[in-house]
């Protein structure tokens, strides 16, 4: 069996500043990490490969410094990364991304699994999984939490949906997206991290993928969809008042207030 990991090396969304003149976000600002929901789907794909025999590919697209990421995953049970860099991928919406990951991994040849996380933190769309499966004209399960039965054929997986528990059965191939309920990603050794270091991470550019992609569908050429600007709410701050000399005038108050938000009736 051959299973492909999406991964995608974000920002530390704890520390990441956001330039509001701009409306964007200012990435030079904070350190970067791999994606939370995607260390759910690495583990995923690793979790298999302990129980049968597969082997795991992990791809991500980004700069140069993303080889960090993959080696990382390597290290937390990958066998292989592969690293799209391009200038011209720069820019990418979901569409041309989805189109450019969907490139590579037809180039990779043959695959019976693709696990991706639901969504990224730092985009939040949840489109470039379910996107790649249609490009690829491969079914897709989205939302999974739970994989209850996986063998040669197919994958029976537990998803939630709007509120409902679904289980859903698929032959291969097939492409999953993983929420963080699925499992706890496990940490890296020192062992596998000495070991990742000396990994050899291919890199991928335009000229690589030019038999199964043109300038026209990737990065900024390829997008339909612009982001213009990023507009960050300021952070509300909760407002108090104590009365301790009267407490009647507290509770006309509270009562007030509850009218006002139509909590109460009048």
């Amino acid at each position: 069996m051959n299973i492909v990991v999406l991964i995608k090396q974000v920002p530390d969304m704890e520390r990441v500043k956001f330039d509001r003149e701009k409306g964007v976000v200012d990435r030079k600002s904070a350190g970067t990490e791999i994606n939370p929901f995607d260390l759910n789907a690495l583990e995923t794909a690793v979790s298999i490969s302990e129980k049968m025999d597969a082997k795991v590919t992990v791809i991500s697209m980004g700069l140069p410094s993303a080889d960090e990421a993959l080696k990382e995953a390597i290290a937390r049970g990958a066998h292989e990364g592969i690293l799209l860099s391009d200038r011209s991928f720069g820019g990418a919406d979901t569409k041309a991304t989805s189109k450019t990951l969907a490139g590579a991994i037809s180039k990779i040849g043959k695959f019976d699994l693709i696990i991706a996380g639901e969504k990224t933190v730092d985009g939040d769309t949840g489109q470039v999984g379910p996107e790649i499966a249609e490009i690829l004209d491969i079914p897709h399960i989205s939302y999974v939490e739970k994989i209850e039965d996986i063998n040669q054929d197919n994958i029976v997986a537990q998803c939630e949906l709007w509120g409902g528990t679904y289980l859903k059965k698929a032959k291969f191939p097939v492409l999953i997206t993983v929420t963080k309920y699925i499992n706890e990603p496990r940490l890296p050794t020192f062992k596998s991290k000495m070991k990742a270091r000396k990994a050899k991470i291919t890199v991928w550019d335009m000229e690589e993928l030019k038999e199964v992609l043109t300038l026209e569908e990737v990065g900024f050429k390829g997008s339909p969809t612009k982001v213009k600007k990023i507009e960050v709410p300021q952070s509300a701050k909760r407002e108090g008042k104590l009365f301790r000399e009267n407490i009647n005038e507290g509770i006309e108050e509270i009562i007030t207030v509850l009218e006002d938000k139509k909590v109460l009736g009048v």
